[in-house]
């Protein structure tokens, strides 16, 4: 832990709010008790612990990325990339780009057991601070592989594993049959599933609206409610 902070070890620790420096320096930053609990557990490489009662409020009001300063902030070397198959029961992100958005679809992915989830490379950084914030600590457990979307789709339908996307038109999602393994695409908050991804979904499926008002869901919102439906299809099926 530190007791005190230099002016540069303070300006690196605010550079890496942006992914420039994330990447150049390898490190991402965590903040919270039980954030930094979990890192802990992790296995993850602690670079340093900065805590508000050794350095004080206005240290780590200069370092904190939190609109109110968290007590204890950690700086983490970044690990190396993840790799994955295609086994199991997994999501593809094709141009997710919102940090809340994507830290809660790693939390709902580590709750529900999926075993990866991908990511097209113009998504948000999974680094992000506010995508760490928002997976409450799923970051750590959780796999995020970055890849081309439409290539992992096909990897799924080669290994004989449908691929579902999510639609506008697809089919009603509570009259579909749905397999314990295979890979679930999620399109762009505002665009959905890109043509060249949605050429190589095997199966199109939607969550009907029963109320009508809305034009759609939120992608998260609409991420655990597929996953919702998929792992307990055998149970009230």
């Amino acid at each position: 832990m530190m007791d005190t902070l230099s002016n540069n070890e303070i300006r690196m620790i605010r550079s890496l709010r942006e992914k420039k420096f994330r990447d150049e320096l390898g490190l991402f930053t965590v903040e919270g008790e039980k954030m930094v609990a979990e890192l802990a557990a992790s296995g993850l490489e602690t670079v340093m612990v900065v805590r508000r009662e050794d350095v004080g409020e206005k240290v780590m009001e200069r370092i904190s990325g939190c609109n109110t300063p968290s007590p204890v902030l950690a700086v983490v070397r970044k690990p190396s990339p993840a790799v994955h198959g295609t086994a199991g029961l997994c999501l593809a992100l094709d141009s997710v780009r919102d940090p809340g958005n994507m830290g809660t679809i790693l939390r709902l992915a580590d709750w529900f057991g999926l075993d990866c989830v991908f990511a097209s490379p113009d998504s948000v950084e999974v680094f992000n601070p506010k995508v760490v914030q928002a997976s409450m600590g799923a970051i750590f457990r959780k796999k995020l592989v970055y890849c081309d979307i439409s290539s992992k789709c096909r990897e799924f339908r080669a290994a004989g594993l449908e691929v579902f996307g999510t639609f506008l038109d697809g089919d009603n999602i509570y009259e579909s049959t749905l397999p314990a393994e295979g890979l679930i695409v999620l399109g762009n908050e505002s665009n959905g599933i890109s043509d060249a991804v949605a050429a190589e979904c095997s199966k199109r499926i939607t969550i009907p609206s029963f109320g009508g008002g809305s034009e759609s869901l939120n992608v998260s919102i609409a991420a655990a409610i597929t996953v919702t439906e998929f792992k307990g299809h055998g149970l009230w099926k």
